[in-house]
């Protein structure tokens, strides 16, 4: 524990004298911000479609995973980041975006450290997507690659969308969770043209569901978590053989498409089609 408090305290150290030696960040809210730090899967993305050639400096380094993020490729020719204060501090941003989940600790000390931050939240819909892409290219004075964007996005969500009343679906996660209408994967389902079984128990976010009550609604379709190597015990569920007889035919498994709320989401939604 001490050999942690020292390791601690010399880094801490480090970052405050190479504070002393860098110029101080000089963007503004008028100013275009010329090197942008994203602390956030989701926020990584849409700042990669926004953002101008050399604009955007760093992203989070789960950005490059390809399970998790379908810009693997490109988020190759950025810094990877993994959200440690002392490091965002190096890269000497003028602007620095984190999600709502990010620790309130590191976002305290880049505060002190005197950097400009702005937290986005989650886009639970499709609104919210669009609000968000609005924000970020007002953040990168990238108001005109944002209408683009928008305009993009709308046109898929359009040609994506299939007509209600195309069955009961079912989404169904590790630990026994299910997300409710209220949610991005139950926008996707409704945008495919599936009711959700979770709106029968009222349920509008992402809470337990019983497998009793999964296994009685008899959905048309099941859409379940993906599982990840080393699989937990909360996955072991996915494989019950309760879940084989339930739509047999129809169930799918969510993938990086599913993950954020960004344009991507029009690709989840054929892929129910």
């Amino acid at each position: 524990m001490r050999g942690f408090v020292r390791r601690s305290r010399t880094i801490l150290a480090a970052v405050l004298i190479a504070a002393a030696a860098l110029p101080a960040a000089s963007g503004s809210a008028e100013a275009a911000p010329q090197r942008v730090v994203s602390m956030n899967l989701c926020i990584d993305q849409l700042a990669m479609m926004l953002a101008a050639p050399g604009q955007l400096v760093s992203v989070s380094s789960l950005a490059q995973n390809r399970r998790l993020s379908p810009m693997a490729e490109q988020a190759v020719a950025h810094v990877p980041n993994t959200g440690r204060a002392e490091e965002i501090y190096l890269l000497r941003p003028d602007l620095v975006i984190a999600g709502t989940y990010t620790p309130q600790a590191t976002i305290a000390m880049l505060h002190r450290l005197g950097l400009r931050v702005e937290i986005l939240p989650p886009a639970e819909d499709f609104d919210a997507i669009r609000a968000q892409i609005t924000r970020l290219g007002a953040l990168l004075e990238r108001q005109a690659a944002a209408r683009d964007l928008l305009a993009r996005f709308d046109a898929d969500l359009a040609a994506a969308r299939a007509p209600s009343g195309r069955g009961r679906a079912a989404l169904y996660y590790a630990n026994g969770f299910t997300s409710g209408p209220g949610t991005l994967a139950g926008s996707i389902l409704g945008a495919a043209g599936y009711d959700n079984i979770a709106a029968d128990h009222g349920i509008s976010a992402t809470t337990h569901l019983p497998m009793e009550l999964l296994v009685m609604a008899r959905p048309d379709r099941l859409i379940t978590g993906a599982t990840w190597p080393g699989q937990s015990q909360g996955e072991a569920i996915l494989d019950h053989p309760a879940l084989a007889g339930i739509a047999p035919t129809e169930r799918q498994v969510t993938d990086r498409d599913w993950v954020c709320g960004t344009p991507f989401v029009t690709r989840a939604i054929r892929s129910l089609r």
